[in-house]
């Protein structure tokens, strides 16, 4: 079996990743970019996307890259606590979750690609600009020439060139009148120095986490941070995650987001670069497959920002698509793959607009927009673990449920 994968991303590479240890070893990556370059800023990799990478043989690679996330809590925009719980071991997975800079896993899972499939395995500066149907198979064609594939994965991302041809009508990715900043900064430690904050009022919000394990001698650590608020007008570009903006007209929106650990308009401030991101995702769609060619990751669900799930159900995606290939024929191994994850994924999208477990911060300044003397006046314990959980299960990171799964690994002597 030949298959092409469109895209050099998260996705892209750890479905060739997958496929390879299912024992698909003919696969190409056509990268559009001249050059991978590790881009990009902080992410969390959740338990079950971290399962995924650990069962590639890429755990400890993944350890020495990333923060174990060990706490994950919410406040108001006063910086009082609503919400905290443990994260990754300490909230009873098999698997940790982490923060890394996106850029640096990106580029792990490339190294590992260029060791296991070989040097040739991902072509760069190939952009795919579409494909044609053949009686057994896919053309792609790029502006470098066409190649011949028996599948086609569509791992081209929001603005993706295979979605556009097999949906002309759908138009760029909506805007929902809000922008996210992001950047990284040096800053002092805050709670346990593994905690990921969330701080705001369900309009504007503050994000921030750690992306080196131990601070200097100063007692900083590189702190990553996304800032979120409405915009009168739509900025430039939508779904571009590169566009540079000056830090003082980020920090300006923050200026009395001032808590007592942690001073957010000096942080903002500190930052080496910006970057600008319209929140934009995509409509959830009626099908992905189409013949021998299927959507994967943002190409398939592209979902607002929200409770860390875009690079974790791209690598959820991939795995459940190699397994599939692996051990079905063609066309019944892309229905099941599309059976398996697009009701899940079109659950998070939807999930994801109504602000996912991030709905306590809106929920508390409904209730208390000037502060509260005490949390449980405002919204319940009960309240609080319902949105928890409930995304949980919606995501498909409940504990139990991910602990006890069936593995996707494919029982074969190809496996790394």
């Amino acid at each position: 079996m030949r298959v092409i994968v469109a895209g050099g991303g998260i996705g892209g590479l750890t479905a060739a990743l997958s496929l390879h240890a299912a024992g698909i070893t003919d696969v190409t990556v056509l990268e559009a970019a001249a050059e991978i370059r590790p881009l990009g800023v902080g992410i969390n990799v959740l338990p079950h996307a971290v399962r995924e990478l650990t069962e590639l043989g890429l755990a400890d690679r993944l350890s020495a890259l990333g923060v174990p996330t060990g706490e994950l809590a919410y406040f108001n925009r006063f910086g009082q606590a609503i919400w905290s719980e443990p994260r990754g071991l300490g909230a009873g997975y098999r698997w940790p979750q982490y923060s890394v800079h996106r850029g640096g896993l990106q580029m792990l899972l490339l190294d590992a690609v260029h060791e296991r499939l070989g040097a040739d395995a991902v072509r760069t500066g190939r952009p795919v600009a579409s494909y044609e149907d053949l009686p057994q198979g896919v053309r792609v064609h790029t502006a470098a020439g066409s190649l011949d594939g028996d599948v086609l994965i569509a791992a081209d991302g929001i603005r993706s060139a295979i979605r556009r041809q097999l949906f002309p009508e759908e138009g760029a990715p909506p805007w929902n009148g809000l922008v996210l900043w992001r950047g990284t900064t040096r800053a002092p430690a805050f709670r346990s120095g593994r905690t990921m904050i969330m701080a705001g009022d369900g309009t504007e919000k503050f994000v921030a986490y750690p992306l080196t394990p131990e601070p200097d001698a100063d007692g900083h650590l590189l702190l990553n941070w996304i800032a979120e608020r409405p915009l009168e007008t739509p900025p430039p570009a939508p779904g571009d995650w590169n566009r540079r903006v000056e830090p003082a007209d980020v920090s300006r929106h923050f200026g009395d987001w001032r808590f007592p650990w942690l001073d957010i308009p000096s942080v903002i401030a500190g930052a080496d670069a910006v970057y600008e991101y319209p929140m934009v995702d995509r409509d959830p769609l009626p099908r992905w497959t189409h013949g021998r060619v299927t959507l994967l990751g943002d190409a398939a669900h592209a979902m607002y920002p929200i409770g860390s799930n875009g690079a974790s159900q791209a690598i959820l995606d991939a795995r459940v698509l190699a397994w599939r290939l692996a051990t079905h024929p063609i066309d019944d191994a892309l229905a099941g793959y599309e059976a398996d994850r697009r009701p899940a994924t079109t659950a998070i999208q939807l999930a994801n607009r109504d602000l996912g477990p991030e709905i306590v911060m809106r929920l508390v300044h409904e209730r208390a927009p000037r502060g509260f003397a005490d949390i449980d006046d405002v919204l319940t314990p009960a309240e609080r673990e319902a949105a928890a959980a409930g995304y949980k299960r919606v995501a498909g990171f409940d504990p139990t449920l991910l602990n006890e799964r069936a593995s996707y690994t494919v029982d074969t002597g190809n496996r790394p």
